[in-house]
């Protein structure tokens, strides 16, 4: 049963991971691109990590320590880091295509 539950994190962290990485190349603009590190691939290393602790767990006699820790790690700097590059290129005025330019297209069109 625990080998079932591994593999079933496995997978969806590797999707989740695969998802990030395909969003990344794919979207169109710095501020699009952003979400596919921060969001899916954040959550898929979640994933893939909780995955290694249960694994890990089972095998060793207590709770395994590494992974926590980089659990926490991942989870507090991704964000973190996310805003500052956002923060970053709007300090910078980066160019963005038409649909994340924000709210001014929507009032135009109403």
């Amino acid at each position: 049963m625990i080998e079932l539950i591994i593999s079933i994190l496995l997978l969806i962290g590797g999707a989740f991971v695969l998802v990030g990485s395909i969003g990344l190349v794919k979207m169109p603009d710095f501020f699009m691109r952003l979400h596919g590190p921060t969001k899916a691939t954040t959550l898929g290393m979640a994933s893939l990590l909780i995955a290694a602790m249960i694994f890990f767990s089972t095998k060793q006699a207590g709770v395994s320590v590494n992974e926590i820790l980089i659990s926490l790690f991942l989870l507090l700097t991704a964000p973190i880091s996310g805003y500052m590059m956002i923060k970053s290129a709007i300090h910078h005025k980066l160019d963005s295509i038409e649909r994340t330019k924000g709210t001014e297209n929507i009032e135009d069109d109403v």
